[in-house]
């Protein structure tokens, strides 16, 4: 293990590239002076935040702390498709470092033929079956049975969230299809349980083995990274194997870190809440992104504006504008792009994508504000918005984070300015729409004392501002010495002041100098 630590110019070199989040860094490193004895130590961690804010960075960061402490490690992302990969992904990553899960590996390797076999097998009797109309295709393998519960989880591609879930009748006739027709081929009944049910088979004797290794070493750790797409696959299993012993025990010198967008599913985890060291991260500091850029030479004033603006502090983009190592402000990109796809990386789906990108044009969101925003095809995928993890969901109204949002709005706003345009004077006609509504029921004067009147009125100004900047400022303008300044009410005065951010590229400083 000694000639695997790293050396000191390795350590140095990993200092310089790496900046900010200390606090984190911090908490992780002494948790390895506090003994699992000890009712102060950590057993799991949590890191969350928005895309590109840098968990992976950290998640690294921790695990080189680990071996710094001489510990085990092991870290899966989400290339990793069922519970037996995992397992398989960890023994793999100790064998490289001399602790080799030697039994786990043995069945394993019976797991993956007998497997094999059976889906040969079975192919002959899935293409017969498929011309069967109205009876669902019975593969006599696990990855049959991984694919129904991945279905049951939106998790296969092309493939809607409970589509094979919505029909248990039909899954357990295959299931039973599936154990009589591995019955007949494999005379060992063992055989058969280790397809049907490999959790059952393999975890015991592979925590048996990491038990073995533990011992060996200061601590054991775990790092699973992008678990906010991995989540779903592995939370019950990660929940029985630390929490509740279903298949074992797991050594008490192991640390386990979660890494993903969103908080942990309550379903699985709220019993266990105190258990969990919740580590949230937001957007680096302006002290911290200045650290970061004056790391990668980039010093001039102007420039580390410019990157701040264009950044809001997101440690991904500000990295990969410092690489690049601007020395001027025009020689700065625009990262919006990279953000996006960052923040999109695991929608697929052509139409999820377009209504995430058009639900950031207004700045609160119900359901009626997102159905004017998304073509019609995409109106009723306003719950699938609320889920996504830089959504801040209340009460059934919505917004998304500051950062995401910001970068979403540039990338469209330069893509297609006619878009910009057409979409924001299609929301502006909805607020004014909504306008109307309520003045039918009520006396003139008595809209400005209509909050909903005075919310819709200032979301039409907002939109038709950032569809014609000029053109609405002046109209804006005269309505206010006109009318605002006489009805308005004066807590709403200051939100009205707010309504030109966003309205595009230097309205906000056009509209203080109008306003003197």
């Amino acid at each position: 293990m000694v000639s695997q630590r790293p050396t000191m110019q390795e350590l140095i070199r990993q200092r310089r590239r790496f900046v900010g989040r200390r606090q984190e860094l911090a908490a992780f490193r002494e948790n390895f002076s506090v003994p699992p004895e000890d009712h102060a130590h950590r057993f799991v961690f949590h890191v969350r935040g928005d895309a590109g804010v840098g968990k992976s960075t950290l998640v690294r960061q921790w695990e080189n702390t680990a071996r710094e402490h001489q510990a085990l490690t092991a870290y899966v992302d989400e290339s990793v498709n069922s519970v037996p990969e995992v397992m398989a992904a960890i023994s793999a990553q100790f064998a490289r470092q001399g602790h080799p899960l030697k039994s786990f590996d043995k069945v394993l390797a019976t797991y993956r033929q007998r497997r094999h076999e059976a889906d040969s097998a079975a192919g002959a009797a899935t293409s017969q079956e498929e011309g069967v109309a109205g009876e669902l295709p019975a593969s006599a393998s696990s990855a049959f049975f991984a694919r129904v519960g991945l279905v049951g989880l939106g998790m296969v591609p092309g493939v809607g969230a409970f589509a094979g879930a919505a029909e248990p009748d039909r899954i357990a006739q295959a299931t039973d299809r599936a154990r009589a027709r591995l019955s007949a081929r494999f005379r060992n009944h063992d055989d058969v349980d280790l397809v049907m049910s490999p959790l059952d088979a393999l975890t015991p004797v592979f925590l048996n083995d990491v038990a073995e290794a533990a011992a060996a070493v200061p601590w054991v750790t775990w790092f699973f990274d992008t678990y906010e797409r991995t989540g779903p696959l592995l939370d019950n299993w990660l929940r029985e194997v630390m929490i509740e012993g279903r298949y074992g025990s797991l050594p008490a010198n192991a640390v386990v870190t979660l890494a993903g967008q969103g908080t942990l599913d309550p379903h699985c985890w709220a019993d266990y809440a105190e258990l969990v060291t919740d580590v949230p991260l937001t957007p680096f500091t302006e002290a911290e992104a200045r650290q970061l850029l004056a790391a990668k030479g980039v010093v001039d004033e102007q420039v580390v504006e410019v990157v701040l603006r264009l950044t809001g502090g997101l440690p991904v983009l500000v990295s990969m504008l410092a690489e690049a190592q601007p020395d001027t402000p025009e020689a700065v990109g625009d990262p919006s792009g990279t953000a996006v796809e960052r923040f999109l990386k695991w929608v697929s789906d052509e139409v999820h994508r377009e209504a995430a990108l058009a639900a950031a044009l207004p700045r609160q969101l119900d359901e009626d504000v997102f159905g004017a925003a998304v073509e019609d095809e995409a109106a009723g995928l306003y719950g699938w918005l609320r889920s996504l993890p830089f959504v801040n969901d209340s009460s059934g109204r919505c917004r998304y984070h500051d950062v995401v949002r910001t970068a979403m709005l540039r990338l469209q706003r330069n893509q297609s300015p006619q878009g910009w345009r057409a979409r924001h004077l299609r929301l502006a006609d909805a607020f004014a729409r909504w306008q109307r509504e309520i003045e039918d029921t009520l006396k003139p004067r008595e809209c400005w004392e209509h909050e909903r009147w005075l919310d819709y009125r200032l979301e039409e100004a907002y939109h038709r501002l950032c569809a014609a900047p000029e053109e609405a400022l002046r109209e804006e303008l005269r309505a206010y010495v006109r009318v605002y300044v006489q009805r308005m009410p004066s807590s709403w005065e200051r939100r009205w002041m707010q309504v030109p951010r966003g309205g595009g590229p230097g309205l906000r400083q056009r509209f203080g100098t109008c306003m003197g």
